[in-house]
């Protein structure tokens, strides 16, 4: 039987299920805002709603703001990135509803220490057994290094934590509701949305790993 090829999954995930066609839906109607109210404050919801990929953008040299002959292509590719992000965290979602549909609760009678160790085993190996996963933690931990580091040479450290920011958005963006200013709690709740991003990122990864064939006999 042929293998359905990956972007099929990853389209698959991120159409044949109502949460991750609720977030699509919702992303195409913070798009229908943005080119209504160009200037409002909400225009920036796209970016923040396909988060923490195409915040990769921000490093670009180009994007919406470009102007001359090249504003229509920098436009162009800005939104055909946005969409690719959109997508990418439509199929997270659509693994996590396609798993929490199909797994089962089912487990022998053990001890409650033991049993909420295993459990939180369980829901953490995604963020280490696939590369993507890996991966994106290398990138949260250099940029909360970068972080702690500029928080004890600058004055004011302010701008190094955007990439802690923007690196484990949106769930990152929570850091800013602490109570505290303390950067070692700012490093620690962000660490803590990385390493949810990346459960997320890993089950999409298992998702669309292909699945080994059983030979006929």
């Amino acid at each position: 039987m042929p293998q359905t090829s990956r972007p099929r999954r990853l389209l698959a995930l991120a159409t044949d299920n109502w949460p991750a066609r609720a977030y699509l839906a919702v992303v195409g109607a913070s798009v229908a805002v943005m080119f209504v109210a160009p200037e409002s404050p909400v225009a920036a919801g796209p970016l923040i709603l396909t988060a923490p990929l195409s915040l990769l953008s921000v490093i670009l040299p180009f994007g919406p703001g470009t102007e001359g002959s090249q504003q229509a292509l920098a436009v162009g590719s800005w939104t055909v990135w946005l969409l690719l992000c959109a997508l990418v965290n439509a199929a997270v979602l659509g693994a996590l509803a396609k798993r929490s549909t199909t797994t089962t609760t089912t487990a022998p009678p053990t001890r409650t220490s033991a049993r909420t160790h295993a459990r939180l085993r369980t829901l953490l190996a995604p963020a280490v057994d696939n590369w993507p996963a890996r991966a994106y933690l290398a990138v949260v931990a250099a940029s909360l290094a970068f972080f702690l580091c500029a928080d004890h040479i600058l004055a004011d450290p302010t701008f190094a934590g955007l990439w802690p920011l923007m690196a484990t958005a949106p769930a990152g963006f929570l850091a800013f509701l602490l109570p505290t200013s303390s950067p070692l709690a700012f490093a620690a709740a962000t660490a803590l949305c990385g390493l949810a991003n990346a459960v997320l990122l890993g089950r999409l990864a298992r998702t669309l790993r292909p699945r080994e064939g059983h030979p006929a006999v």
